[in-house]
């Protein structure tokens, strides 16, 4: 079977699926359908009408008019071709390709042998219930990677670009290398580049995945797709629009996709050996025991022959078609109950035999929001008196680290801050990349990190941990530090628990952020290993190097977990894409195949342990499916079986199975 390629247009170009409904790889199938033909829901319900008033006359048999076998044929062949037609297209191909032996070959030669011996209207059932199978797994599976309309909106529509002395406007893409572009305040930077004069804050959450703004000076590289926080930038270009990193990203969410390994699923990889075991005893059955009784007998090769094809039609998997993936459904549906959601049953298969699970930090582990965890005061100054002279200078800035130190003051004292508030704004002063001063009745009141101290005089103390130091002087004597950082969430520590219990190897965090950070996150929830500084390609390399550690054990999948945009390619690329719903992006909710709507990570836990229940229950459906029909296998190679024993069997079994199914919806 050809891989198919997600192209940006959403759809899928030059490669032929056959039937394949399954559409277990997670790819985009936009065409699969055996010859273009595509089983929708009100073809299936018109069949259905047409079917069931055949059965209506062959019952009632109004004027005798069904005595004629060329009378039951008409009324029934045309249901049957009209949902049945892809699988016969699709077995055909499957013969061209020398592909005989699946579950479309044995749906074919099982109804064709049900019309042969007379059993038409059984011929139109076994289509029947299988397109309604197939429809709702159709109707399961994602088409997540058909759209990437989300990560387009990180992309700037136009360029301003300096030229004879004037600044023009242009299309990114006519933007050649060495140019000088201009980004104002807001914008968002449309290519990569070199900055040549100005220096600003950015905003880098959209590649990084980290809030916390980047002051970035003249020699310092900008990459598109940040988004320019408070100064004009002239930045020279140094890489074509194509090779950009906004372009970049937006060409590893279409083609990681592509590189996923195909997941076939449960029911698939059980008909390659169910199907030659069948089609093999149905041969057997029609050529051995006229040879042994009498081969020179028309009259034992045919009824023996009738025996093979009643054997074949016993053989069609109808309950299996139908509970298998009904137990996927009902698990999906389980999860749903419990916030999480997935996007086809073959992903509960990879998430069951999960082994490594990857973190995204910020807005995963992280809530994404910035506290203040340390508030260091020198001998003789009070916490409080600290981090109320902070808020007075801060609460003039809508720097996210200022109103964390906002927030926290208020929060600690449940009032406002009691210094008097300066009368015009230009007694606050912002050095960008430093920090701010302001004069009040109590004096200058410097708040800013290591370089703002340097240059004011003061002789600051080193915090000696992790996260942004924001020191406070006053009238250039240091009164104490105070340290802001990523709160991490409370659910977190118990995701990671409660995945090492499930047997899970290996827990792993990304970041964009810098490592000293990184390495406290990881020390704190217990992860195995993580990696810092990344880039969203950066982050598909190390998802593939996992990947690669893996070695050649299918049965051991990688999950990564993440938010925002810049996780949208690294979603796509590992075996089980999980998105955080409520705060994500669209793009990382599309790229992904489960999403966590409350963005509690302890659900992927929830999530990895009702996905082995849900494979378990299917494997139960299967054990019953095939231990009845084995038991009316012999009954039909005897000659006792009749059509409507098998009918009544297969039926039989199928409730069953449902009933079992339906099981995993009160799953505690």
């Amino acid at each position: 079977m050809s891989e198919a390629v997600a192209c940006k247009d959403g759809h899928c170009h030059g490669h032929d699926h056959g039937h394949d409904h399954g559409h277990d790889d997670g790819r985009c199938h936009c065409h699969d359908n055996a010859g273009g033909w595509e089983v929708s829901l009100k073809l299936i319900v018109v069949t259905a009408c047409i079917y069931a008033a055949g059965l209506a006359v062959d019952f009632f048999n109004p004027n005798g008019i069904m005595e004629a076998a060329w009378v039951k044929y008409a009324i029934f062949v045309v249901p049957y071709l009209m949902v049945g037609l892809p699988v016969l297209i699709g077995a055909a191909k499957g013969l061209a390709r020398r592909e005989l032996l699946d579950e479309q070959f044995l749906m074919a030669v099982a109804t064709i042998a049900a019309f042969v011996i007379g059993e038409a209207a059984e011929a139109v059932a076994v289509m029947l219930f299988y397109q309604v199978g197939e429809w709702f797994q159709d109707r399961a599976v994602d088409n997540s990677r058909k759209s990437i309309s989300s990560l387009v909106e990180i992309k700037a529509t136009y360029a301003n670009v300096e030229r004879d002395g004037a600044i023009v406007r242009v299309d990114p893409a006519s933007v050649q290398v060495g140019d000088t572009i201009v980004i104002i305040a807001g914008e968002r930077v449309p290519l990569d580049g070199v900055i040549v004069k100005g220096a600003s804050e950015l905003d880098t959450s959209a590649l990084t995945g980290e809030s916390m703004p980047s002051f970035l000076e003249p020699g310092q590289e900008v990459l598109s797709g940040f988004v320019n926080g408070t100064n004009t930038l002239y930045v020279r270009v140094t890489r074509p629009f194509e090779d950009s990193a906004v372009s970049r990203v937006l060409d590893m969410v279409s083609n990681a996709a592509s590189k996923k390994a195909k997941t076939e699923n449960f029911v698939r990889r059980f008909a390659r050996i169910y199907t030659p075991i069948v089609v093999g005893a149905a041969v057997l059955l029609a050529v051995i025991p006229p040879l042994v009784i009498d081969a020179t007998s028309a009259a034992v090769w045919a009824d023996f022959v009738e025996r093979a094809c009643v054997f074949l039609v016993i053989s069609c998997p109808c309950a299996l078609v139908i509970s298998v993936p009904l137990s996927f459904y009902c698990g999906i549906g389980s999860l749903s109950r419990r916030g999480v959601l997935a996007k086809g049953g073959n992903y509960l298969e990879q998430l069951a035999r999960v082994e490594t699970v990857v973190f995204d930090k910020t807005g995963t582990l992280t809530k994404g929001s910035f506290h203040v965890e340390t508030i260091a005061p020198v001998e003789g100054v009070t916490p409080e008196r600290l981090l109320g002279l902070a808020a007075h200078v801060e609460q003039r800035s809508t720097h996210p680290i200022a109103q964390s130190i906002c927030d926290a003051y208020a929060e600690r004292l449940g009032i406002a801050p009691t210094l008097n508030m300066p009368e015009h704004n230009d007694d606050v002063t912002e050095v960008p990349g430093y920090g701010m001063c302001a004069r009040c009745i109590e004096g200058v009141i410097c708040v800013g990190n290591d370089k703002l101290m340097d240059r004011e005089g003061v002789v600051w103390t080193d915090a000696g941990q992790p996260g942004t130091v924001i020191h406070v002087a006053l009238d250039g004597a240091y009164l104490g530090y105070l340290v802001v950082a990523d709160e991490i969430k409370p659910q977190a520590h118990e995701a990671i628990e409660k995945l090492k219990a499930l047997g899970v190897g290996q827990t792993v965090m990304l970041t964009g952020d810098k490592e000293p950070v990184a390495r406290r996150i990881a020390g704190k929830l217990g992860l195995d290993r993580f990696f810092a500084q990344l880039l969203p390609g950066d982050k598909v390399a190390c998802v593939e190097e996992l990947l690669e550690q893996r070695g050649s054990d299918a049965k051991k999948t990688l999950a990564f977990v993440g938010d925002g945009i810049n996780d949208a390619p690294a979603l796509a690329r590992a075996d089980v894409g999980i998105a955080m719903g409520a705060m994500g992006s669209d793009a990382a909710i599309e790229a992904a195949d489960i999403v966590l709507m409350d963005d509690n990570p302890a659900r992927i836990a929830d999530a990895v342990k009702l996905s082995r229940k849900t494979v378990a229950n299917a494997r139960e459906n299967v054990t019953l499916a095939i231990a009845v029909k084995f038991a009316v296998f012999v009954l039909g190679a005897l000659g006792i079986a009749n059509m409507w024993m098998a009918v009544f069997a297969d039926t039989g079994v199928a409730i069953l199975c449902v009933l079992n199914a339906m099981r995993l919806l009160r799953s505690k």
